[in-house]
């Protein structure tokens, strides 16, 4: 059996977990969210932890079962956060009826909209924090905004992550 899947997951006090035919369900204080399970896979839960288990030789899907049973845990208790740096001369983010305005050096802004399950605030012009429940989701969203204008090996300029480490190039040489 795979190491990650014996692990069980701990559930904590004000999070409700429903398993229902090929269902789960999660709610918390910060909201509530679902997620399908492969019906090779059983989950047994008891007084305050659930525990992963598998009926074939399936172990590599109980391992990722228990990876993203943990994270929607940790999802509705505390959620998920992703901060990127806007780094360039005239480089700014401004947030407008849930829809994220950057200004990243081209001839037109760039409008981004995104859902209600994703939180975007923008505490400086040059700082975006996204939030929400689904790691996935909040991942996903920072990454197509990087993706407008992803960090250049030269200058540094570009939308990176806050904890990202850019690796500089030497400009030519005469």
């Amino acid at each position: 059996m795979s190491r990650i899947a014996k692990q069980p997951v701990i559930i904590p006090e004000g999070v409700d977990i429903n398993i229902k035919d090929g269902l789960i369900s999660f709610k918390g204080p910060k909201g509530e969210i679902s997620m399908d399970i492969d019906l090779s896979i059983n989950i047994k839960k008891s007084d305050n932890e659930l525990n992963v288990e598998y009926k074939d030789d399936k172990n590599a899907i109980a391992g990722t079962t228990r990876s993203l049973i943990f994270n929607n845990v940790l999802g509705v208790t505390q959620g998920f956060e992703k901060k990127l740096n806007l780094v360039g001369v005239g480089y700014k983010a401004e947030v407008k009826n849930k829809a994220l305005h950057l200004n990243l050096g081209f001839s037109h802004p760039i409008v981004y909209e995104y859902t209600d399950d994703i939180e975007i605030v923008t505490p400086s012009p040059t700082e975006v924090h996204i939030k929400g429940i689904s790691k996935q989701k909040v991942g996903q969203v920072a990454a197509e905004i990087r993706s407008f204008r992803p960090p250049e090996p030269y200058k540094g300029k570009g939308v990176k992550y806050s904890d990202e480490n850019i690796i500089r190039k030497e400009a030519k040489k005469k």
